[in-house]
């Protein structure tokens, strides 16, 4: 199970850089670099609880460690849809959906 830093804070999931989901979705069947991908788990965060990223207290649990369900076949880490990278960095600060995002680990076979 890599070990996962994300950089997106307008993603609902994204607690002090670390995600909430167990899994998340790896978007970019025919990505050749990391802009051509996407976190397709990306859940924008609403004005209502954009505060909470950094004092969130919910029902789920942010982790360093998630599995990855990658489609970017093309990337040296893909392993039958499953990433297998030590680590990885979703990026895309801004985002307000997931075109916004990026898995910055991708790299070309």
């Amino acid at each position: 199970m890599p070990e996962l830093k994300c950089s997106v804070q307008t993603c609902v999931h994204n607690k002090q850089f670390l995600c909430d989901l167990d899994e998340i979705k790896v978007g970019g069947n025919s990505a050749q670099n990391a802009e051509e991908t996407c976190c397709d788990s990306f859940q924008e965060r609403k004005e209502t609880n954009y505060s909470n990223s950094y004092n969130d207290v919910t029902e789920n649990t942010a982790s360093d460690r998630s599995e990855i369900d990658c489609k970017a076949t093309e990337c040296m880490y893909n392993e039958k849809c499953h990433c297998h990278a030590g680590k990885i960095s979703v990026e895309g600060s801004n985002a307000c959906d997931c075109g916004g995002t990026e898995c910055a680990t991708f790299s070309c076979k």
